[in-house]
C-alpha cells in the first residue's frame, strides 16, 4: 500500500514526463518540417540559379560548347550534386560522373533510406520563350545537407532534449514539494483519526494550510476531536450524573422518612410539602429523560398542520410577560409586517421549542436586562431570532451546547437545569427540517437563530 505523497508524486511526475515528451515530440517534428521546407526552398532557388546561369551563358555565346558553364562543375562537386548539359535536341554536351561524388566525405543525408540512390531532375533552358537546351541536376538524396546543416539540426535536437530534461527535473522538484503540501496535513489528519479510534481524544492539529479544502478538513477534525473528547467524558460521567440526580431526592426522602419513623422529626404539613417537592423534582427529571428518549427515537409521530408562526410567537411571548416583569426584564417581539408566516408544523412541539429558548433567555439574563424576539422572512427561509443581553456562553462551550446533559459553563451551573432542553429543541427542529444557530459572547449576551424552510 502506497502513501498519498508517493501516489501524488508518481502522478505528478508521470503526467509531467508525458507532457514534456509530447512537447519535445511536437517541437522536434515542427522544427524538422520547417527546416526541411527551408532546405527545399533553398534547393529550388539553387535550381533556378543554375538554369538562369546557363541561360545567360547561351545568351552570351549564342551556342553550346564543351566549356559552356563548366565553371559550375567545381561548385557542384563541393555541394554534392552533379550537372549535365544537353542541347535543345537533348544531345549530351558535357556532364559530371555521379560516381565522383558517391564517396564524397561532404555528403550527409537526412533520409537514410534513400542514401546511395541517385535522383536526377531535368530543367529546360529557355531564351525568348524558345527552349535552347536542358540541364540535368542530380543528387544522392532528395534534400542536400551540408555538414553545417546537419550539425545545426543536431544542436537543435540536443537543445530540445536538454530543455526537456531540465523541465522534467524542475517539474519533479515542484511536484514533490506540492505533494508534500498535500500529504502532510492529510497524514496528520489520518494519524489523528487513528488515535481517535483508539480512544485518544487529546490530540489537536495546530498546523495551517493555504489550501481551502485542507484547512476546512483540519478545522473539522479539530472540532470532531473536541466533540469526541466531550462525548467520551460524557459517557464516563453519564452514569454518575444520573445517579447523583436520582440519589439526591431519594436520600432526602429516605433520611426524612426514617427520621419521622424514628420520631426524630415530627410529621408536619410543611415537612410533607417539602418531601412532596422532592418527589416532584425527581419526577421532572425522569420526565425530561423520557422526553429526550422520545425525540431521539425513530418512532416519534408528529401531527403536522398549517401553523401561523407569527401567532405562535405572540402566544409564547405573552406567557412569559409575567415572569419577565418579576425580574424587571424588558421582553418584546418584532414581526415583519405583510409577510406569509404559514408553515407545516406540529404546533405543540414547535411551541415547546420557543418556550425552551425564551425560558433560557430569561434564566440567564440578569435584572433590568432585555430580550427581543424577531420574526422576519428571508429569501429562502423564515427566521426567528431570540436575543438577550445576559451572561453569554463561553467560546469553547459553543460547539457542545446542543449535546445532552451539557452544562459546561460554571456560571450557568448555578442556575437550575439539567442540560436537556436545547437537545430537545434541536431534535424537534430537525424533525421539522429546520435548523438552529447560536452566536454568543461571554458577558454580552446570546442570539439563537431558527431557520424554517418556506
Amino acid at each position: 500500500m502506497q502513501t498519498i505523497r508517493k501516489k501524488l508524486s508518481i502522478l505528478f511526475v508521470t503526467c509531467s514526463i508525458i507532457a514534456i515528451l509530447l512537447i519535445i515530440l511536437f517541437v522536434n517534428i515542427t522544427i524538422n518540417n520547417k527546416f526541411d521546407k527551408y532546405m527545399i526552398d533553398i534547393q529550388n532557388k539553387r535550381y533556378e540559379g543554375i538554369v538562369s546561369y546557363f541561360r545567360e551563358v547561351y545568351r552570351r555565346d549564342g551556342k553550346w560548347t564543351d566549356s559552356s558553364g563548366i565553371e559550375l562543375m567545381h561548385e557542384a562537386y563541393m555541394n554534392n550534386y552533379c550537372l549535365a548539359l544537353l542541347d535543345k535536341n537533348e544531345r549530351y554536351v558535357w556532364g559530371m560522373n555521379p560516381d565522383n561524388i558517391r564517396n564524397n566525405t561532404h555528403i550527409n543525408t537526412m533520409f537514410k533510406s534513400n542514401k546511395g540512390i541517385y535522383n536526377s531532375k531535368r530543367f529546360s533552358i529557355k531564351l525568348n520563350g524558345e527552349v535552347v537546351g536542358y540541364v540535368d541536376i542530380g543528387q544522392y538524396s532528395p534534400i542536400l545537407l551540408s555538414e553545417d546543416d546537419v550539425n545545426f539540426k543536431k544542436s537543435i535536437n540536443r537543445s530540445i532534449i536538454v530543455s526537456g530534461i531540465i523541465a522534467l527535473t524542475v517539474t519533479a522538484a515542484i511536484s514533490l514539494y506540492f505533494s508534500r503540501q498535500f500529504s502532510i496535513p492529510i497524514r496528520e489528519v489520518a494519524n489523528m483519526s487513528e488515535n481517535f479510534s483508539k480512544g485518544n481524544f487529546n490530540m489537536k492539529f495546530d498546523s495551517e494550510s493555504n489550501i481551502e479544502e485542507l484547512e476546512i478538513l483540519i478545522k473539522s477534525i479539530n472540532v470532531l476531536g473536541k466533540k469526541l473528547k466531550y462525548q467520551d467524558m460524557l459517557r464516563k460521567r453519564l452514569i454518575s450524573d444520573i445517579s447523583h440526580e436520582i440519589r439526591t431526592p431519594l436520600n432526602v426522602l429516605q433520611n426524612n422518612l426514617e427520621a419521622m419513623m424514628d420520631n426524630v422529626l415530627p410529621v408536619t404539613t410543611d415537612r410533607l410539602n417539602y418531601l412532596n417537592e422532592e418527589v416532584i423534582r425527581f419526577g421532572k427529571l425522569l420526565n425530561n429523560l423520557d422526553i429526550l428518549k422520545e425525540f431521539e427515537s425513530e418512532g416519534i409521530k408528529l401531527n403536522f398542520e398549517r401553523t401561523s408562526l407569527d401567532e405562535l410567537v405572540k402566544d409564547v411571548c405573552k406567557d412569559f410577560y409575567m415572569a419577565a416583569e418579576n425580574k424587571n426584564i424588558e421582553l418584546y417581539y418584532n414581526i415583519e409586517p405583510d409577510k406569509d408566516y404559514i408553515i407545516m408544523a406540529d404546533k405543540d412541539k414547535l411551541k415547546q421549542v420557543f418556550i425552551n429558548l425564551i425560558s433560557n433567555a430569561l434564566k440567564f439574563t440578569k435584572k433590568d436586562g432585555k430580550i427581543s424576539i424577531d420574526l422576519y422572512s428571508g429569501n429562502k427561509n423564515i427566521i426567528v431570532k431570540i436575543k438577550d443581553n445576559g451572561i453569554g456562553i463561553k467560546k469553547e462551550d459553543l460547539p457542545f451546547i446542543f449535546e445532552r446533559l451539557y452544562r459546561g459553563d460554571r456560571s450557568r451551573n448555578q442556575t437550575v437545569g439539567n442540560g436537556i432542553g436545547l437537545t430537545v429543541v434541536k431534535n424537534i427542529l430537525q424533525l421539522h427540517s429546520a435548523s438552529i444557530d447560536v452566536e454568543s459572547e461571554e458577558g454580552k449576551g446570546t442570539v439563537f437563530s431558527v431557520f424554517f424552510n418556506k
